[in-house]
């Protein structure tokens, strides 16, 4: 029988804000591909919630903060396979009232600290030829604009940026970059903005996605997608996940 070109099997993969959402799904999923797996968040009791839904053996946990702790997450780390950034954060308000710390800290979380890890892992020579890295993009960075919702927008879209240009710089050592640029999906990130609906507005929204509204299941699948070798010839690009939201 042929190997399996999905299959993630002897694949070391780091997932960072893996203690939710989508970064826990993804991890969750890549161990059921056969990935061994690295976790970091910042909230021990939900990481080690996510470490123990893993399957199979040799899955690791980092509590650590991305912002302040690089070094010592790139420290503890072993050559990888594959990388899913995945921890973010979401801040609505309108531009006018927007603070200089709300911004530097949303930049920080979805931008800077996903950057400067990918820097210091290549750095330290902690990638692996043909391996590949995703970053978690948005919808909401080159797509489409919502109000209230400019800095946010502004870090996943210098992410979707950023991509293209690591995408060519590092296409020599065979290591490949993409991103994943989902519309709404059911995470608890997402569901404290959905709470603040009415039922009405809540249905009038979701019917803008012709397929509903997505689950994070939906983003890890392609995040496995991007990490495996059946997409070996797939670098540089944002791939664009909204159940049809842009078509109209």
């Amino acid at each position: 029988m042929s190997e399996n070109p999905f299959s993630l099997h002897r694949k070391i993969i780091l997932v960072t804000g893996a203690s939710s959402g989508i970064g826990r799904e993804t991890a969750i999923q890549c161990s059921k591909m056969g990935a061994k797996v690295i976790a970091t968040g910042r909230n021990a009791n939900r990481l080690n919630e996510t470490l123990e839904a893993l399957e199979g053996n040799g899955h690791q946990s980092i509590i650590a903060d991305l912002i302040s702790e690089l070094s010592i997450i790139v420290d503890l780390l072993p050559v990888l396979d594959g990388v899913v950034h995945s921890a973010g954060i979401i801040s609505i308000s309108p531009f006018i009232h927007l603070q200089e710390e709300e911004l530097q800290n949303i930049m920080n979380v979805n931008f800077f600290s996903p950057v400067l890890l990918t820097q210091k892992l290549i750095k330290n020579k902690k990638i692996n030829k043909n391996s590949s890295i995703v970053f978690v993009s948005s919808l909401a960075g080159n797509v489409v604009a919502s109000k209230g919702n400019s800095a946010y927008s502004a870090s996943k879209s210098a992410v979707s940026g950023i991509v293209k240009v690591l995408a060519l710089e590092l296409a020599s050592r065979h290591v490949r970059v993409n991103s994943i640029m989902p519309g709404m999906v059911k995470t608890e990130l997402m569901n404290s903005f959905l709470d603040t609906l009415t039922p009405e507005q809540l249905a009038d929204d979701e019917k803008k996605y012709p397929l509903g509204y997505g689950m994070p299941h939906d983003v890890a699948n392609a995040a496995i997608y991007l990490l495996s070798d059946a997409s070996r010839w797939i670098t540089g690009t944002s791939l664009i996940l909204d159940g049809g939201f842009s078509l109209q």
